[in-house]
C-alpha cells in the first residue's frame, strides 16, 4: 500500500488485522479522528435506474440474467423520474445521489440520458455517483464533462478468488475501468463484499489492492452479502460479526482519508454491530429503504440509531 510514501505489504496488513480487537479498534479510531469528525456520517441514496437482465454472471447478484432470481428486468428510467427521486432523497437528508444500472457496460445510445441525469442531479446541489459497469476512456470523459463526482466499480474480492464469483469478466477488467475513471478526473468509489466463501486472506488482499491503486478510492463500500434466492451464492455462510468489524477497521487504517461506507447488509446487522463499525472507522451509509433491489433500514430506524449514538449527518462540502 502507498501511503505518504510508505509501502505496506499484504503481510503488514495481515499483522494489523490480527491485532487484539481492542488494539485494532483503538488504532482505527485514532486514524479516523486524525482525518474526520468522528461523529459525522456521510449520507448517500442509491437508485436503480435500470434493473435486471444483466449479462454478467456475478454470483451474488439478483440482477444477473444467468440465475433464476425472479427479478423482472426494466428499461432505463426516464430522466425526469430520476430527478424527482433525487429531490426526494435530498429532502430526506442525502447529500450524495448514486445511480446504478444493471449493465455489463453502457451503450453509446444511453449516454445522452446519463449525462442529463448527472447534470440534473448536480444542479440540485448534490454530489453525483454512478455505477454502470465497465466504462471506456471516452465514456469516462463524457461523464466527467457532465460533472460526475464519483464512479462506483467494486473489485468485489481478491484477485485470487475473483474467478470463483464472476467468469464473464476479469479482475483486470475491473482495474481497467477504475483507471479510465481516475484518468478522466472522476473520484473513485470501490470496495467489496464479505461472505461469498472467501478467506480472511482474500478480504485483506482486496483492501491492499484498493490501497495500492495509484490513488486510493475516495469511497470504500464494505458490503455484507445478502443471499439472493436463486443466485449462485444463495446458501453462502454468514460472516462472523467480529471479522466484519476487523475488515472495516483495516480499511480505515489502510485508507485513512477515504470514506468507508457501511453498505449492503445493514438490515441483518444489530444496532450494536453497526455502532462497532462506526467506531472502527465507517463514516458513510446508504439511506432509504431500498438498495437497488434489496432491503435497507428505513430512515426512521437510522435516525433513531443516530440519536442513540450521538451521530449527525456529514455536511456536504461546496461543489466545484
Amino acid at each position: 500500500m502507498q501511503r505518504d510514501g510508505v509501502t505496506i505489504s499484504f503481510e503488514k496488513a495481515k499483522i494489523i488485522y490480527n491485532l487484539s480487537f481492542n488494539d485494532l479498534l483503538f488504532r482505527a479510531q485514532q486514524v479516523h479522528r486524525a482525518h474526520f469528525d468522528p461523529n459525522a456520517i456521510q449520507m448517500s441514496r442509491l437508485l436503480s435506474i435500470k434493473t435486471g437482465g444483466c449479462a454478467e454472471d456475478c454470483g451474488y447478484c439478483s440482477q444477473s440474467a444467468h440465475y433464476p432470481t425472479s427479478l423482472k428486468a426494466s428499461k432505463l428510467m426516464e430522466v425526469e423520474r430520476v430527478l424527482a427521486e433525487a429531490r426526494n432523497a435530498q429532502a430526506g437528508g442525502a447529500t450524495r445521489y448514486c445511480m446504478g444500472a444493471a449493465w455489463r457496460n453502457p451503450k453509446d445510445r444511453d449516454m445522452d440520458a446519463l449525462v442529463a441525469m448527472v447534470e440534473g442531479v448536480r444542479a440540485l446541489g448534490m454530489e453525483t455517483c454512478m455505477t454502470l459497469g465497465m466504462l471506456t476512456p471516452e465514456q469516462s470523459e463524457r461523464l466527467a464533462d457532465a460533472g460526475l463526482d464519483y464512479y462506483n466499480h467494486n473489485v468485489d474480492t481478491s484477485e485470487r478468488y475473483y474467478k470463483e464469483i464472476i467468469t464473464t469478466r476479469t479482475f483486470e477488467d475491473r482495474l481497467e475501468t477504475l483507471a479510465n475513471v481516475r484518468d478522466a478526473g472522476i473520484k473513485v468509489c470501490a470496495g467489496g463484499i464479505l461472505g461469498m466463501g472467501e478467506t480472511v486472506e482474500d478480504r485483506i488482499s482486496m483492501l491492499v489492492t484498493l490501497a495500492n491503486l495509484p490513488a486510493p478510492p475516495e469511497s470504500v463500500p464494505i458490503n455484507m452479502l445478502i443471499p439472493i434466492p436463486g443466485s449462485k451464492l444463495a446458501d453462502a455462510p454468514s460472516v462472523d460479526p467480529t471479522d466484519f468489524v476487523r475488515i472495516v477497521a483495516l480499511a480505515r487504517i489502510l485508507m485513512p482519508r477515504s470514506h468507508v461506507r457501511l453498505s449492503a447488509g445493514r438490515t441483518g446487522m444489530s444496532d450494536e454491530l453497526q455502532a462497532l463499525c462506526f467506531f472502527a472507522g465507517a463514516n458513510s451509509i446508504f439511506v432509504g429503504d431500498t438498495l437497488l433491489t434489496t432491503d435497507n433500514p428505513d430512515e426512521d430506524q437510522d435516525a433513531a440509531l443516530f440519536r442513540r449514538l450521538g451521530l449527525k449527518p456529514m455536511a456536504l462540502e461546496r461543489l466545484p
